[in-house]
């Protein structure tokens, strides 16, 4: 089942419910969909690593703003953003510990063959690809540099 019909399906069950909160944020993640399907050169459907960035970034940008309001003393609007970022993080894979990306970053540097700083690059090309959505870019980042230290 695709993202979008995933998104359909939980605004009716919002609508019923009257649950507002969850209806603002399904439909923010429906009309980011919208979006990236009608954009330039897109056939129409997303595909399901296309889906998942671009529901780790609606996350991310939750998450920013969030911590802005945080640092404003905007409890209203932070409550708001924590309230979408709950019902965004329900669409996304299940974010793997620590150990479990540690174990899956040295499998992909020995596959690879890298054994210096320098291999940074080839390694977090791969492990973005293998990992998306399972893990944050400067987590990934931080913990290959220091694998390959």
């Amino acid at each position: 089942m695709s993202l979008k019909t995933k998104v359909e399906e939980a605004i009716k069950n919002a609508m019923k419910a009257k649950d507002q909160d969850a209806l603002r944020a399904l439909r923010a993640i429906k009309s980011l969909i919208l979006l990236a399907e009608t954009a330039e050169g897109k056939s129409g459907e997303l595909t399901n690593d296309e889906e998942i960035k671009l529901l780790t970034k609606a996350a991310k940008q939750r998450k920013e703003s969030a911590e802005i309001y945080k640092q404003q003393g905007r409890e209203d609007l932070l409550k708001k953003e924590l309230d979408e970022l709950a019902i965004i993080e329900q669409f996304l894979p299940k974010a793997i510990s620590d150990e479990e990306l540690k174990v899956k970053l040295q499998e992909i540097i020995s596959r690879i063959g890298a054994t210096t700083a320098k291999d940074m690059g080839k390694v977090m090309g791969v492990a973005n690809k293998e990992l998306v959505g399972q893990a944050d870019g400067k987590k990934i980042s931080d913990m290959v540099k220091s694998l390959l230290s």
